[in-house]
């Protein structure tokens, strides 16, 4: 496009700034909101379809399982066929699974309708950072802040609000309070989001009917089939972990890995191009501490629960209550982290989350049955403090580190690193904690858990001062 539309389009954003962020922000949260809402019809799904825990547990791991594979993907297809479309379509697709889902005539239906919401919400991620990150140039940070308040608020009170709806209208509830937010969504984004082919004038030209093959062509299906494979395989392994190991499942996946890493470097038009690490460390940094910040995250926010409830005996509600503690400081954090970013840099205020990761992990040492909520709040509120730290000041540095072009793959490789150290969390919370919980297994989780913080302080240390 030629500089005079450009800086047209990007005065208009500006202008504009807050319902741009909105109309975003309100298909971001849908993922997150899905995620964690979902857990609280667990019991209720088990007595619908008479199925056991294990298989109702599928609603969850088959929701994070395709985000993970889903997100990469998508984020590529964005920076392809175009942002604003693959948000609309996302959007879309998100509809039919919230619309079909309440009619599944069986569990395994359910299942197939989990995956497509999962699908389209994982696609509208990518794409939303991307349109972002092209557009929004200026308090970027605190741009990312605002989106992290919508997202982080969502995983915070997902499962208060499942219970509110599924207390008014059933199971079928948590499907169809989607609608709101994706209608608002859809209608913002046809008049809020620059089109396609504006944003591409002067670049390269926007995919459309006629050249769909193409994108198809460059999207190189062989290789995001062998990623998939060995993704499935391996976190069926490590799943597999916690009971019955399935050893079939590892060369499975290291022949898929291996497999594609020969595709990648002989394909004309790579899935993920190991040029993009190779030539920007930065980056390869950035996703393995995402991936291992949301191992210590997930494994509080899974863990504290459970030991809440099977060791101290509190009821749901008040287990609920102290979770907020973890899930809801990052709400309050992620607006004071963006203007902190903006002045200091990602690196600051991703040193202080490490800090607050290893110090609340430690505390672990000091809980036991009878130790007072007062003191349970402390721990939890150091630990939750992390979260919006980490969000904020992890996202920023993607973007200072990620070439604009492929900024929608990246964005989808970072999501993917989030479902990643949840998928991980999940199996340290099984082989440790087992068929029993205990208080002295508590102790162990914390141990690890400050062992794995101090080497996200290491990792923060190695960002540049003003990533």
């Amino acid at each position: 496009m030629t500089q005079q539309h450009s800086v047209a389009l990007h005065d208009n954003v500006a202008r504009h700034r807050v319902w741009f962020l909105i109309t975003i922000a309100l298909g971001v949260l849908l993922n997150p909101l899905n995620s964690s809402m979902i857990s609280v019809a667990m019991t209720r799904f088990q007595h619908v379809f008479q199925v056991d825990y294990t298989s109702a547990s599928w609603v969850i791991s088959s929701y994070y399982l395709a985000s993970a594979i889903a997100q990469p993907i998508m984020g590529k297809l964005a920076d392809l066929l175009g942002r604003k479309k693959l948000f609309l379509l996302g959007l879309v697709v998100v509809t039919a699974a919230c619309l079909l889902a309440p009619f599944s005539p069986n569990f395994a239906w359910l299942i197939v309708f989990r995956l497509l919401q999962s699908l389209g919400s994982g696609a509208i991620f990518p794409a939303g950072m991307g349109i972002v990150r092209q557009y929004i140039t200026e308090r970027q940070s605190q741009a990312l802040a605002f989106l992290a308040v919508f997202s982080s608020g969502a995983a915070a009170f997902g499962p208060s609000l499942g219970g509110i709806v599924m207390h008014i209208s059933d199971w079928s509830g948590i499907f169809w309070i989607n609608f709101p937010f994706i209608v608002a969504s859809f209608v913002l984004a046809l008049w809020m989001l620059p089109s396609d082919k504006l944003a591409r004038q002067g670049q390269q030209p926007a995919a459309g009917p006629t050249d769909i093959k193409a994108v198809m062509n460059q999207m190189d299906i062989p290789g995001i089939l062998l990623f998939a494979v060995g993704i499935v395989s391996a976190l069926i392994f490590l799943l597999s972990l916690i009971a019955q190991v399935r050893w079939w499942a590892l060369p499975v996946a290291i022949v898929a890995f291996v497999l594609f890493g020969l595709r990648e470097h002989r394909a004309k038009t790579p899935f993920l191009s190991f040029s993009l690490f190779k030539n920007n460390i930065p980056l390869s940094w950035v996703l393995i501490q995402f991936t291992v910040v949301n191992i210590i995250f997930y494994s509080v926010f899974f863990g504290m629960p459970s030991y809440l409830q099977e060791v101290r005996h509190d009821d749901t509600q008040q287990a609920g209550l102290l979770m907020l503690f973890i899930a809801g400081f990052s709400v309050i954090t992620s607006p004071i982290t963006g203007r902190w970013v903006a002045k200091s840099g990602s690196r600051p205020p991703l040193l202080l989350a490490g800090f607050c990761m290893t110090i609340g992990s430690a505390l672990y040492l000091t809980l036991h049955a009878q130790t007072p909520v007062w003191w349970l709040i402390i721990v939890l509120s150091v630990l939750g403090l992390s979260n919006g730290f980490n969000n904020v000041g992890l996202q920023t540095a993607l973007f200072k580190v990620s070439p604009q072009n492929v900024i929608s793959t990246a964005s989808g490789l970072f999501q993917m690193a989030r479902y990643m150290g949840t998928i991980l969390s999940t199996v340290l919370l099984g082989l440790l904690f087992g068929n029993q919980l205990s208080t002295g297994q508590l102790h162990l989780l914390g141990i690890i858990l400050a062992l794995i913080g101090l080497c996200v302080i290491t990792m923060s240390w190695r960002l540049p001062r003003r990533a």
